[in-house]
């Protein structure tokens, strides 16, 4: 059995799936997945679904969904019984908790990852860096539990699993660059400064990329456009260090171009095969 959060909910067991029909059904599933393994409380439902608007029923529509969910678990597909959808899904004195196997879920999966880049990046293992974080961003299908009503709870916790997504895709192409990998990155920067107009750091990243293909008069055209984007829609100018980027464009610095033990570093990992 499957679940996965970073994009549209999804529980599968072998080619099918098992996720409940009704939309409160599934964003309690959504709640109880983002609390894998741990006690949901009954308050903590209550607030998810309905705010501070809860109807009468609320206590018994939590049950009623509750209940839904262990369908869904012992559907026709899993084989399972009810008593076992029972012992997967829990009822506690003060709430509810789904047990979830290590690495069905896709944010284990990303953490293990996550836990991998970290141990690459001290140890100054770019190539590391970049093969497990591109493998985190391979998670996303799209924004988290995008199908999903979304209550306070569900919310903040896609907001910030979004603002690791930038993250982890920043540091990804910071590795890249400095492995030399600027013309691969190239195309995918281009679509990301023209996704996200103010970033400033994607529009640095992209700026060293194009300086480093040979192309100055665009990595400067990319920062006209930005501090541009930045002072008619914001009223503000481009911070000291894209500032301080686009004078060592003009300069031609040294301190651009790719440092040599990265190119070392990319050439013995390759050649290691790892």
């Amino acid at each position: 059995m499957k679940f996965a959060v970073l994009g549209p909910l999804s529980l599968t067991d072998g080619n099918g799936s098992l996720l409940p029909t009704a939309p409160k059904t599934r964003q309690l599933l959504a709640l109880l997945l983002l609390h894998a393994n741990s006690l949901v409380t009954l308050e903590t439902c209550l607030q998810e679904l309905w705010g501070e608007s809860s109807p009468r029923s609320a206590v018994q529509s939590v049950h009623t969904r509750v209940f839904q969910i262990r369908q869904a678990l012992a559907g026709d597909l899993s084989g399972r019984t009810t008593e076992e959808s029972k012992r997967i899904l829990k009822t506690h004195h003060q709430g509810y908790s789904l047990e979830v196997e290590k690495g069905s879920l896709d944010l284990d999966v990303l953490e293990t990852h996550l836990t991998r880049y970290r141990r690459a990046q001290s140890r100054q293992d770019d190539v590391g860096v970049s093969t497990e974080l591109r493998a985190a961003l391979s998670l996303w299908r799209g924004r988290t539990l995008l199908d999903i009503q979304q209550g306070e709870c569900i919310q903040a916790y896609a907001t910030g699993m979004e603002d690791l997504r930038m993250t982890v895709l920043e540091q990804c192409i910071e590795a890249e660059l400095r492995l030399g990998m600027h013309h691969r990155l190239l195309s995918e920067l281009s679509t990301l400064v023209s996704r996200y107009p103010v970033h400033e750091n994607l529009h640095a990243q992209y700026m060293i990329a194009l300086y480093r293909s040979g192309r100055t008069v665009e990595s400067l055209r990319t920062y006209h456009r930005l501090r541009k984007t930045l002072t008619e829609e914001l009223g503000i100018e481009p911070s000291h260090r894209v500032r301080q980027l686009q004078t060592a464009v003009l300069a031609k610095s040294t301190e651009l171009d790719v440092v040599p033990q990265d190119r070392a570093v990319l050439s013995m990992s390759l050649m290691s095969g790892r």
